[in-house]
């Protein structure tokens, strides 16, 4: 009896595992739909449009004079041409003049480190891409036209001279202090 009772539940389990084969699992009709969508689905693509013929234009400025010409600048100062500038005679000894080394740097590189006394003179000790330069009253300093008038142990004061928002030439007080901590 013990035999035939394993042997009736091996024959059913036999049976379900037989029904459980036959079956599908779905994946023939997830396999349908998506080639269904495949094929419903039309890509539109845009084409690309044709690029733009490149015309090329003629120079037509190496005729005209350049606008920062040394020339042009003088002869706007003369008053030769329409344009009106003002006070001109500040100007101009400054463009007749050689440049001195501290004018190729602006002024905020520059910085003021110490002073000194020689020949009984005061000069100033100013720093421009680590390298100290001795610095006097009339030496120039700067790309304004920057002109040192005075020297005191705590700044070294100057005259600019600029254009103004008219295209007049102006002068401008500029200084530079003592760097705090430059004594160490």
């Amino acid at each position: 009896m013990r035999i035939s009772r394993y042997m009736s539940v091996g024959v059913v389990l036999a049976s379900v595992l037989s029904l459980a084969a036959c079956t599908s699992s779905g994946q023939d009709e997830l396999q349908s739909w998506m080639q269904n969508e495949r094929n419903s689905i039309k890509p539109s693509v845009q084409p690309i449009p044709e690029p733009t013929k490149f015309q090329p234009k003629a120079y037509e400025a190496e005729r005209l004079s350049p606008p920062f010409n040394r020339e042009k600048l003088a002869s706007v100062l003369r008053g030769t041409q329409a344009v009106p500038v003002t006070n001109a005679a500040l100007i101009e000894p400054e463009l007749n003049r050689r440049k001195q080394p501290l004018e190729a740097y602006p002024l905020d590189v520059m910085s003021m480190v110490g002073s000194l006394t020689r020949d009984g003179q005061l000069v100033a000790l100013v720093r421009v891409d680590n390298l100290l330069y001795q610095v006097r009253p009339g030496n120039y300093l700067g790309q304004n036209y920057g002109r040192v008038t005075r020297i005191s142990e705590t700044e070294v004061v100057l005259r600019e001279i600029v254009q103004d928002a008219a295209g007049e030439w102006i002068e401008r007080p500029a200084a530079l202090q003592l760097l705090e901590g430059a004594s160490k």
